[in-house]
């Protein structure tokens, strides 16, 4: 069954370094009238609000990465290092974008040493339990590993607003969302600068996974595969596959220092927004929260 957000408490899981990168290469040129980059948050702001508007969200976290697992550094020291320093003018914006959030009332999750997806997968599996449904905000295709009845996964590019379920992965990938940490063992993630078998590529894996179910009966049964040259590619790369297997697998029980009751969204602070909106010259922001101001005075006023 697919994600049902018709009734019941949902949570929405947004991924927020994901999201800032997008707004800020997604807009250029914008600034506040001291000269300030909003680029990223003009984006991030925008974003946040249309996924809240389609998902109606009963609990709702931003998650921020607080650096690298030392578990994946140590099972592979260039993990990640291919990634360039976050650029100056989106780094100077992170904090505002923070503040927004709690201006805005939305939770924000970070904690040292825990990288986001890890975060992400907790609280997911969290909800999950507690019988809600989950919607994750992000084009990180690692995710695919938690899609489920009830978690499900949007990503910012698909401009449909399409909600992945398990039927969408197999029918994307050529896998079930069990066997994506298998499939991305093979493959490998050059985003994360993890590599995988050489001449594996995402339909190759899929069909050994189709045949064998998981890497430990492929590897087990390993003289059924043909040709003989990916036979031979496979048995080469047995040590690293099986690496990748523990960088690949989210981990979904870190400790946050917080709940899924905790993530309830709070009432916004009106002056706050009113004031960030002012500074940073967001004239249209500022016109629809003062209109929607209004209509809940009038509202009040006749009630």
């Amino acid at each position: 069954m697919a994600p049902s957000y018709g009734s019941g408490p949902r949570l929405l899981l947004v991924d927020g370094h994901a999201y800032a990168y997008r707004s800020f290469h997604a807009i250029r040129g914008l600034s506040a009238p001291d000269g300030f980059p909003t680029n990223a948050i003009y984006g991030f702001v925008k974003s946040a609000r249309k996924l809240r508007e389609l998902l109606r969200p009963t609990h709702i976290a931003t998650v921020w990465d607080g650096g690298l697992a030392a578990e994946r550094i140590s099972l592979l020291p260039e993990y990640k290092a291919n990634r360039p320093p976050m650029p100056d003018a989106l780094e100077r914006q992170l904090d505002q974008m923070m503040a927004w959030l709690e201006a805005e009332g939305i939770p924000s999750v970070c904690r040292d040493g825990v990288e986001a997806d890890d975060a992400i997968a907790t609280l997911a599996r969290a909800a999950e339990k507690a019988g809600m449904n989950v919607v994750i905000a992000s084009s990180d295709k690692d995710f695919g590993q938690l899609v489920s009845d009830r978690i499900g996964l949007i990503n910012p590019n698909d401009k449909t607003g399409a909600v992945l379920t398990p039927a969408d992965i197999v029918e994307r990938t050529g896998v079930r969302p069990e066997q994506i940490v298998d499939w991305l063992s093979l493959v490998g993630d050059s985003v994360d600068n993890i590599p995988g078998v050489p001449g594996v590529g995402e339909k190759t894996a899929a069909v050994l996974l189709q045949k064998f179910g998981d890497c430990d009966r492929l590897f087990a049964r390993i003289d059924e595969v043909e040709p003989g040259r990916l036979r031979d590619l496979l048995r080469g790369a047995a040590e690293t596959v099986r690496r990748n297997r523990q960088m690949i697998r989210l981990n979904d029980s870190v400790s946050l220092g917080i709940g899924v009751e905790g993530l309830r969204p709070r009432e916004p602070r009106s002056d706050e927004l009113r004031r960030l909106y002012s500074r940073w010259g967001f004239k249209s922001l500022l016109a629809e929260l003062d209109e929607a101001l209004a209509k809940k005075a009038q509202g009040t006023l006749f009630n």
